[in-house]
């Protein structure tokens, strides 16, 4: 993810490559995204916010601990925080680092990888809205921003975090019909993806409520009518539903772990 996002902000011209640095345990991978997008190296973590302004926080939740106690002590204002590590809430890096410095919680998702991400961002306890504007600039480079209270993240995390899951699945599911119905797997798998990204930006285009652009595809009696009967006779809406509710729960079991 954190890849993702420092290709977003090159090709958007947000920030120039030879203003970031990078720090990566992984030396090799690090040296390859350099050359790839002409960023710095940082030797170690101290040298990265040396040289920086703003840090990314993008590791994996249980090593986020050690991560800040290495760089507790050398972090200062006006350098400030974002986070993007899952279920680490803001009070806990605060409560790490200095005290009085910024940290702003971000949670993008998989298609950020593609610039056509959704993120939500919460500010910390010392966070303004200079750090906030900043953070949902960083962000628009790899797609969409909301502002949402930290309470709501683990909501957040099962909708638009788990959520691409939920419509890849989807997107199977609707080829392995047309398959069954006699359309080869390929096409089958492109009338579907395609489906879904036409039926996403309508909603986004035309701001129209999701109900009213499925009754203009519904003719009374017709093909789409009898469909959308069997999906509510299955219990689609409700099997949905549920998921998000256990994936928000699964998050919040997942962040009194991950301290």
């Amino acid at each position: 993810m954190g890849e993702a996002l420092l290709r977003g902000i090159i090709n958007s011209s947000l920030v120039a490559p030879e203003l970031i640095y990078a720090s990566d345990i992984n030396k090799e991978k690090l040296g390859i995204l350099s050359k790839e997008l002409n960023i710095n190296i940082a030797n170690n973590n101290k040298e990265l916010i040396d040289n920086s302004d703003i840090i990314l926080i993008a590791v994996k939740p249980d090593i986020v601990k050690g991560v800040l106690s290495e760089i507790s002590g050398i972090s200062h204002q006006p350098k400030w925080f974002i986070s993007i590590a899952a279920g680490i809430n803001t009070s806990f890096i605060e409560s790490i680092l200095p005290d009085g410095i910024s940290v702003v919680r971000v949670m993008p998702n998989t298609p950020a990888m593609v610039c056509e991400g959704m993120t939500a961002i919460c500010p910390g306890k010392y966070a303004n809205d200079d750090h906030i504007n900043k953070a949902k600039q960083l962000f628009q480079a790899v797609g969409k921003t909301v502002i949402v209270n930290e309470k709501l993240m683990d909501a957040v995390t099962a909708l638009s975090g788990s959520g691409p899951a939920f419509i890849f699945l989807l997107i199977e599911t609707l080829a392995d019909a047309g398959v069954q119905l006699g359309l080869s797997r390929n096409d089958a798998l492109l009338m579907s993806t395609q489906t879904v990204l036409g039926s996403s930006k309508m909603l986004l285009e035309t701001q129209e409520h999701p109900a009213v652009l499925k009754n203009r595809v519904t003719s009374p009696g017709g093909t789409t009518a009898i469909g959308l009967f069997e999906l509510e006779n299955n219990g689609f809406r409700s099997a949905i539903i549920k998921a998000i509710v256990s994936s928000a729960e699964r998050s919040k079991e997942l962040s009194t772990q991950s301290k």
